[in-house]
């Protein structure tokens, strides 16, 4: 009988995390991701200099976050907003503004095989 109890436990908790990794393949998007940027470049309000970066995706509550970190420097965490793409992307982008201070800035990055972009 104790084994039946533990058998039943364990596939509740493996049921739990298909359903949390189900969700999450539901955002149409991967968590980690690698980023090169040729010169510095603005995302949100920090200034990241020129350098490879890896980034994951997490949540805080209901807002997504893209945790921005590269070799001996700080992980910068920036809010985004998932767009929904109509077809999954063919190629990744990375899509820059200019502001007043001639600085370039991050707006959005669509990363290949992803459905979903990640606008900032």
């Amino acid at each position: 009988m104790p084994l039946l109890k533990v058998v039943g436990i364990l596939i509740c908790v493996l049921a739990l995390v298909s359903f949390a990794s189900a969700a999450d393949k539901n955002l149409g998007i991967r968590d980690t991701y690698k980023v090169t940027f040729d010169v510095p470049t603005r995302v949100g309000t920090a200034l990241l200099p020129a350098g490879n970066y890896v980034i994951r995706h997490t949540m805080q509550g209901t807002d997504h976050i893209m945790v921005f970190q590269s070799r001996g420097n700080p992980e910068i965490k920036v809010k985004c907003t998932l767009v929904p793409l109509a077809q999954k992307a063919e190629v990744t982008q990375q899509i820059y503004v200019q502001n007043a201070a001639n600085e370039r800035v991050l707006h959005e990055l669509v990363f290949r095989g992803d459905t979903a972009k990640h606008v900032f």
